[in-house]
């Protein structure tokens, strides 16, 4: 996906597409909600199929193996999604992946919580149909969207945080800490030291979770961080660099074209293509 953000609606033709496509399991290199309103979806994702019935919400962070199979009931389906890359909203982003990697999908009991998303979503494509369209307003609708789910989530199961097991704590744990300190030049050991463990258990619990080591966790949320500035400041690519902890320019570029396929120079002047589209 080129684009920071899409959100587009699955109907009937859409879903018998779908299914009769090859539909293969599969990643994505960007984040996907899927807002189910009415219908059913079978979802194969963390090594099992389980089937859902709207209204729910899904979401699959990048990187994921899995494959969506919207069904009919009634004749009717009605699916919202919403793709968008990591950078589009930084802030959120990790935390995102601690509250879903074990739980994809949350069923809502409430339909008029469930409406409240729906509604938010109507917004989200109108704005996206206007000639000049306001990222910052697409930015803090979906930012609402994921505070609304956590609100209905903690409803649910209020219980939850003391039901979570050691080793998703930690990560939670480590989550918290690195958005504290992803722009000082720390590694491994420090953040090991901050939840008095090893950094080779600190290494396993993240392995377990993301199937990342904590240095490509670390080099992965700098990167959201710089992608973000090139798209939101006039930063240049040096300042940037710094203010992520790389000392030098160099270093710096090699490492974000190492993960983002581009120099940051060509990720800025790419993406203000795009915007400016």
């Amino acid at each position: 996906m080129n684009e920071l953000f899409q959100i587009y609606k699955i109907d009937a033709d859409e879903a018998q597409r779908i299914q009769q496509s090859k539909n293969e399991v599969h990643q994505h290199d960007f984040e996907e909600l899927i807002i189910g309103v009415a219908g059913r979806l079978e979802h194969f994702i963390d090594f099992k199929t389980k089937t859902y019935t709207a209204p729910f919400i899904s979401f699959v962070t990048q990187g994921k193996n899995h494959r969506v199979k919207p069904l009919l009931i009634n004749n009717r389906i009605e699916f919202w999604v919403i793709r968008f890359k990591s950078e589009f909203i930084p802030e959120t982003t990790f935390q995102l992946y601690a509250h879903f990697h074990e739980n994809a999908t949350l069923g809502f009991a409430s339909r008029y919580c469930f409406d409240r998303l729906t509604t938010l979503c109507q917004l989200m494509q109108q704005e996206t149909l206007q000639p000049a369209i306001e990222y910052g307003v697409i930015k803090q609708l979906l930012s609402t969207i994921f505070t609304m789910i956590e609100s209905e989530r903690k409803r649910q199961f209020p219980d939850a945080q003391q039901q979570l097991k050691n080793q998703g704590t930690t990560f939670k744990n480590f989550l918290s800490i690195l958005e504290e300190n992803y722009r000082r030049p720390e590694g491994v050991n420090f953040y090991a030291e901050k939840l008095f463990m090893s950094a080779r258990n600190l290494n396993l619990i993240c392995q377990s979770i993301l199937q990342q080591s904590v240095s490509e966790i670390i080099e992965t949320r700098k990167l959201i961080e710089a992608k973000n500035l090139l798209l939101t400041t006039n930063k240049t690519i040096s300042e940037i660099g710094f203010e992520l902890g790389y000392q030098e320019k160099a270093y710096f570029t090699n490492v974000f074209k190492k993960k983002a396929g581009l120099t940051p120079s060509e990720f800025r002047n790419e993406i203000q293509k795009l915007i400016s589209e």
